[in-house]
């Protein structure tokens, strides 16, 4: 299956929010704290950037401000225009003023999740991560040991995501296996994920600089596709 993906950044987002609809504006309006709101910006700007690409759909302010993302009483984000809901299926993630959509087909499970490679300590290892995953984590280099931890916990957040579950899942139950795994920049880099033995899902993950990036999917086969930004 394809899936597509589109990353924007704090200076893509345009100083007047005349793209928001009548909803939105009211979910910004609730929110106090200006990093809170200036990531939920982002991330609204960005998928509806990337349902507008997918579905052919112009990207004027009217026409963004007609279609509008809102959240699931489960927290997944779901769009809608006009009140009825569109037919794909889409995942956001934000950190340090950078947002990725990704946006299937309706019916899929996908997730997406961006991280800054940054230290985690002994505890965060051992509370969210399977034995088999502390045994990769022991055997890689010290150098390397807090890419490795992000890349497997951005990772479960994705699979977790893509679950409809998010934190209220056991991130334990959540089995990530990488391919070769290398201090790679830029290219996408396969993985999988096991969470039962009829739940799996196939993924990428990329890195530039500190930050890192995966998608998963519920598929046999995924095929990534950049959206180029309009």
């Amino acid at each position: 299956m394809k899936l597509f993906w589109l990353e924007q950044h704090q200076s893509d987002l345009p100083a007047n929010p005349e793209w928001l609809g009548t909803r939105e504006v009211l979910c910004l309006d609730a929110m106090r704290f200006p990093k809170r709101r200036a990531d939920w910006l982002l991330g609204r700007w960005t998928a509806k950037h990337a349902i507008a690409a997918f579905l052919g759909n112009p990207v004027a302010p009217s026409s963004l401000a007609s279609l509008e993302v809102l959240a699931a009483p489960s927290g997944e984000p779901r769009a809608y225009a006009e009140d009825e809901p569109l037919p794909v299926t889409i995942s956001i993630s934000h950190r340090a003023g950078v947002a990725i959509c990704a946006v299937t087909t309706v019916g899929v499970n996908i997730g997406c999740d961006l991280e800054l490679v940054e230290h985690r300590s002994a505890a965060f290892e051992s509370d969210y991560f399977t034995m088999d995953e502390q045994q990769v984590i022991a055997h890689c280099d010290a150098a390397r040991r807090d890419l490795l931890l992000n890349l497997l916990w951005s990772s479960k957040e994705s699979a977790m995501k893509a679950l409809h579950q998010g934190l209220r899942l056991d991130p334990r139950s959540i089995t990530i296996a990488l391919g070769t795994f290398a201090d790679r920049t830029a290219d996408w880099n396969p993985l999988r994920v096991r969470y039962d033995d009829e739940c799996n899902f196939c993924g990428y993950w990329s890195r530039s600089g500190d930050l890192l990036r995966t998608v998963v999917a519920r598929a046999l086969s995924l095929e990534l596709v950049a959206i180029r930004p309009i």
